[in-house]
């Protein structure tokens, strides 16, 4: 038995299993995996036609819809590789990304097509690009042949839909940008077949079993698949992931172009979503909400279906995770620990037994290990307090595309193993687990303390008038750096910093207390959700009226 253990060739496993079976499904289109495979095939075959081939870099610059997903899986059937793109960029963002990445082809959504046209003739590289249609305005018309675009339905006609591709290798790269929280986004190379591992579903993330080729698609064969809604968007790589998990195993996954929480339970309702993939708190808390406000009218949301609820890559609080639990008592809470650098790192399971008092307090997962400023690999139990960065062996990726100098500063080898090490932060705890304190490049350093901003964000979002919070250094003259906190408060509420530090002498110590606050409208955050550290860093050093200090 050939074993590939390729993301496109796992995929059409799944649609060899259950062919009718629906695996995508938006407004009230839905594609079964026959169909979703003919389509990717269509496009899988225009792109060779065009001189994409294996080892190619293709951008995919959408919301989510089921183009995008047919857009990935062509690129993956033809052993190109896929860029992930962030809609929300600019054009100096995209040009970098463009550069950086050797992108040679780029399907967007048609409503891109003016940046698009500005971009593309500066990249030398880049030969072809694909209007896909717009999410939210099937009737969007932008001019896409001043820059040689074609419009995908041009691109499908007269393809083929045969699957009679080459033989693929677990070797092929898959590349996912990061989201460039604090800094330019790098771009995560991994063989896929590491990557199946680690964030694919290969290895079991409750048992650490290792599953072989088929395992996921024999599931695909049984009643009973979910359905699952991500709202992080897939050119994030959580979401992508969770997407890539759902396929190989027969599920149908619901998309959604713009995240909006009345139009999340809405579809909850409609379709009897059993799995919500979300992004901590900038999700978590406007769904829970929304959930709580319909429900005091007497009329709440029909969502019994749901039983689980994910979420992944930023903050999930005790405070918000805790009226889940009220909301859900019989559906189970997943907050997952991990980087684009390491995959799934380990996974913190709540229910309404037990809440943590903390942050993410996760059980590590297969290969995860926790390693000294020096460099060591610690025993858990026997370190018990110790505060060391979070790290993986095993399957881990290859690099960051076109950066030595930065893989060799995230993938150590110690002791003749490779380690993926990308600087996040964790506690050793008593009974083995670990807490997660945050990403030391963002560690505050104040008088010779460090402090962990997800900590102190997690302890200021337990304050009833606060609705967001980010946390930075800033320069300070007596401590090198001061704690400042970004605040967005709830709406008719009010705070002041002294208030806000009394709330806070509880739970932190005085090191950690905020000695300065900067009131915004709202906390800089990408469409995933996640922080955005260097704009807000910009609004801490604010200079007017709505920065206050001790």
């Amino acid at each position: 038995m050939r074993v590939a253990l390729n993301i496109a060739d796992l995929f059409e496993h799944a649609v060899d299993a259950a062919p009718s079976r629906p695996a995508l499904k938006a407004d009230d289109r839905v594609l079964t995996y026959a169909d979703l495979e003919a389509q990717a095939n269509r496009l899988a075959h225009f792109l060779s036609a065009r001189g994409v081939g294996p080892g190619d870099h293709v951008a995919v610059y959408a919301r989510n819809g089921i183009e995008h997903v047919v857009g990935l899986l062509a690129i993956l059937k033809i052993r190109a590789v896929s860029i992930n793109v962030n809609y929300r960029y600019v054009e100096s963002e995209l040009d970098y990304l463009f550069e950086n990445a050797d992108i040679v082809a780029l399907l967007h959504e048609r409503c891109y097509a003016p940046i698009v046209a500005r971009c593309a003739p500066r990249h030398e590289k880049l030969h072809t690009c694909v209007a896909l249609p717009d999410v939210t305005d099937p009737e969007c018309s932008a001019d896409v042949a001043s820059f040689g675009g074609v419009l995908l339905d041009e691109a499908l006609a007269g393809s083929s839909a045969a699957r009679d591709f080459g033989p693929r290798s677990g070797d092929d790269l898959h590349i996912i940008y990061t989201g460039g929280t604090t800094g330019f986004p790098k771009g995560v190379m991994w063989r896929q077949e590491d990557f199946w591992r680690v964030l694919g579903g290969g290895i079991d993330f409750g048992t650490g079993e290792r599953l072989s080729e088929y395992d996921q698609s024999e599931q695909a064969r049984q009643d009973g698949r979910l359905i699952t809604f991500p709202l992080s968007p897939l050119m994030h790589g959580g979401a992508q992931t969770g997407l890539l998990i759902h396929l190989f195993a027969g599920h149908l996954t619901i998309l959604e172009p713009k995240f909006d929480q009345v139009r999340t339970w809405e579809i909850v309702e409609r379709d009897g979503v059993q799995l919500l993939f979300m992004t901590g708190d900038a999700m978590a808390r406007p769904l829970i909400e929304e959930f709580e406000r319909k429900a005091a009218t007497g009329t709440p949301y029909k969502a019994g279906s749901v039983v689980a609820i994910s979420s992944t890559a930023a903050i999930f609080s005790r405070e918000v995770k805790g009226r889940w639990v009220n909301a859900f008592p019989y559906a189970f809470i997943t907050d997952s620990v991990g980087a684009t650098e390491t995959g799934f790192q380990g996974i913190g399971l709540q229910d309404k037994d037990s809440i943590q008092r903390d942050g993410a307090l996760i059980a590590l997962g297969p290969d995860s290990v926790v390693i000294s400023d020096d460099n060591q690999v610690l025993d858990p139990a026997v370190n018990v307090g110790a505060v060391a960065r979070l790290g993986r062996t095993g399957n881990v990726p290859v690099g960051y595309y076109n950066d030595p100098q930065k893989s060799a500063a995230t993938f150590l080898v110690i002791n003749g193993a490779r380690y993926s090490v990308p600087g996040d932060w964790v506690r050793v705890e008593p009974d083995g687990k670990v807490t997660l304190l945050g990403r030391g490049s963002n560690c505050v350093n104040t008088g010779g303390e460090k402090v962990y901003p997800e900590e102190v964000e997690a302890a200021v979002k337990a304050h009833p008038a606060v609705y967001d919070c980010l946390v930075v250094g800033v320069p300070d003259d007596k401590y090198g750096q001061a704690v400042a906190a970004v605040v967005e408060l709830r709406d008719g509420q009010a705070l002041d910093l002294t208030a806000l530090r009394t709330f806070l002498r509880a739970s932190l110590s005085g090191y950690k207390l905020p000695r300065s606050m900067t009131l915004v409208e709202k906390v800089p955050r990408n469409p995933a959700g996640k922080a955005q550290y260097p704009r807000a860093l910009e609004l801490a050093l604010a200079t007017d009226e709505i920065r206050q200090t001790v």
